[in-house]
């Protein structure tokens, strides 16, 4: 019997052992006097599990005292000696590590981690860890020099930058930074603070600087050398000029071909490849600028060709139509006259040639013969043109 009931206990036990969250602490932790120390207290959260309480206690005498507490209503510090101090972490779900700054020789204790959930079936359980903390005075570590900004220890001139000199150990750590001189000369001391300001720099800051780093425990630290440059700035915007016009000589050469755009001009001096492409070395715009141009040419030569061929058809086509109507007008002029001076015996031809034409150019023999064939005919048949009746009139009378 009595041995059933010890199976039983030990199985609730186990239930409840294993059925409940687990808080994990450190055991012991270590932190600088005037420094921070961080000390872990966690636990996996368990769903229907709820975090209801949360406080952290210190070993005083003989009774720990409760020196923050969080509840539904908030953060507390219950000792005026922590405000400012202490801070315990939310941020992560199970995380209620605490964080103590500037720690004094009289914070070594133990100090204590205690959690309450309520349970799915409304029971409130309680978990705690202690971690004792011990506070050392800590001898300062080799400093180490870093700058403030990207361009390591080769600046420009004129720009502001910092170099900081950095070490480990119980504070306060007073920093002297020194800057070497040549002829196996003293260091000279230029700042007292952990910051070296240059503001700005000129060529003049160039050099070798080094800190120093001490604290109340231990002896002074001493950190390596560095070299310290300031470039002018004039210096680098002549080389990116040169380098330019360099660049533009290399491209006018390369972009130079002749006027087939098959053939090329390397950047050292040689005949290149045989390109078909006309874009080798000029850019895509002045290309479609020159055949844009190539082609308005070719259009206004065209227009202009086919605007000159139109007007001489319609010049000689006009010349044709007038020399028609006028050889037509002189020929019938000239019938009646031939007819005239025919039928009257007193007046010769020639006159009456005379005062019916006008020398001109186009008159020749031909049209002469026509006429008096015409005049001849008109004579035998004794008629004449409907709109010259008139002058037949007179011409028939005097014959």
């Amino acid at each position: 019997m009595g041995i059933l009931l010890g199976l039983l206990l030990l199985g609730q036990l186990t239930v409840v052992t294993y059925g409940h969250p687990i808080l994990e602490a450190a055991e012991n932790v270590t932190g600088p006097w005037k420094g921070d120390v961080y000390i872990p207290c966690t636990y996996g959260p368990l769903q229907g599990y709820t975090q209801v309480l949360v406080k952290w206690l210190v070993q005083r005498g003989l009774y720990p005292v409760t020196i923050f507490l969080r509840d539904s209503s908030g953060d507390h510090i219950q000792q005026a000696k922590y405000r400012g101090r202490l801070h315990v972490s939310h941020e992560v779900p199970g995380d209620v590590s605490l964080q103590l700054s500037t720690l004094e020789m009289d914070d070594r204790s133990h100090y204590t981690c205690e959690v309450t959930w309520q349970t799915p079936d409304g029971n409130r359980v309680v978990r705690d860890k202690i971690t004792e903390l011990r506070v050392e005075k800590l001898s300062v570590s080799k400093p180490t020099v870093t700058t403030g900004s990207n361009y390591g220890f080769t600046v420009p001139q004129g720009m502001r930058i910092s170099l900081q000199c950095q070490a480990r150990g119980s504070p306060p750590i007073s920093y002297v930074w020194y800057k070497e001189q040549t002829n196996n000369q003293e260091p000279i001391k230029v700042a007292a603070l952990s910051t070296l300001l240059f503001k700005p720099a000129v060529e003049a800051d160039s050099g070798s600087y080094f800190c120093t780093a001490k604290g109340r425990v231990g002896s002074e630290q001493r950190s390596d050398t560095v070299k310290f440059v300031v470039k002018d700035s004039s210096k680098p915007l002549k080389t990116k000029t040169e380098a330019s016009t360099t660049m533009q000589s290399l491209l006018e050469a390369t972009s130079t071909v002749n006027p087939s755009w098959n053939r090329t001009t390397d950047i050292d001096g040689y005949p290149g490849e045989t390109s078909n492409e006309p874009g080798n070395g000029l850019p895509i715009f002045a290309i479609i600028l020159i055949i844009s141009l190539c082609c308005m040419v070719v259009f206004t030569m065209t227009y202009i060709m086919l605007c000159r061929k139109t007007s001489q058809q319609e010049h000689v086509y006009e010349v044709a139509r007038v020399h028609t109507r006028e050889a037509s007008d002189s020929g019938e002029t000239m019938r009646v006259a031939i007819f005239a001076s025919g039928c009257s015996r007193d007046e010769p031809a020639s006159q009456a040639l005379e005062n019916n034409y006008s020398d001109e150019p186009y008159l020749g023999q031909e049209y002469q013969i026509i006429a008096q064939i015409n005049g001849d005919y008109a004579c035998l048949l004794h008629t004449v043109p409907p709109d010259h009746e008139l002058l037949a009139t007179e011409g028939k009378s005097v014959c």
